[in-house]
């Protein structure tokens, strides 16, 4: 079932997420329903508060590229409770969108690799390193889920330029 967004200046995307308890059907479902609405909203990541649950569920489909530079998406991952650590020293910019601030794309910086530990959808535990792009995907998600949207990462004379297409995106959407 594609679920309803909630977009920017909707207080929900402000608030700290709660650990799943149990991975009940009910939280199968949401996790499932939670990847038809990233993919019929043509994105690559979402975090249960996107869809109004203050759950620690996030989903993403990796950006792929093979040897002839082609973007694929790949299979839909499901982290449940992640928990991030050991970020890399190295950064770097890159471009970042999200599906609760529609149009909006500013460069964000970010560790190029991280460690991430979490529960898959039947209760396993995943843990390993994450690099390159599917890394920023899972920063971006987790920072949903701490009340943290990606504008919050730019400097401030760039928030300060994005301000009209805020104020847009909160009078077409809310």
């Amino acid at each position: 079932m594609i679920l309803p967004l909630v977009y920017y200046g909707n207080s929900k995307l402000r608030s700290k997420c709660l650990e799943v308890q149990e991975i009940t059907e009910e939280i199968k479902q949401l996790c499932l329903d939670m990847v038809e609405t990233m993919d019929a909203n043509n994105g690559v990541g979402l975090a249960a508060v996107q869809v109004g649950k203050f759950l620690r569920i996030i989903v993403i489909r990796p950006v792929l590229d093979d040897e002839n530079n082609e973007v694929s998406l790949g299979d839909a991952e499901i982290y449940i409770n992640p928990k991030l650590s050991d970020p890399a020293e190295k950064t770097e910019k890159r471009p970042e969108g999200c599906l609760s601030l529609p149009g909006l794309h500013e460069e964000v910086e970010r560790p190029i690799s991280i460690h991430i530990e979490a529960l898959d959808i039947d209760g396993n535990k995943v843990s390993k390193e994450i690099k390159g792009y599917k890394a920023r995907e899972i920063m971006h998600e987790n920072d949903h889920l701490n009340g943290v949207l990606f504008i919050d990462r730019l400097p401030a004379k760039k928030r300060k330029e994005i301000e009209p297409a805020l104020k847009e995106i909160k009078a077409k959407y809310n």
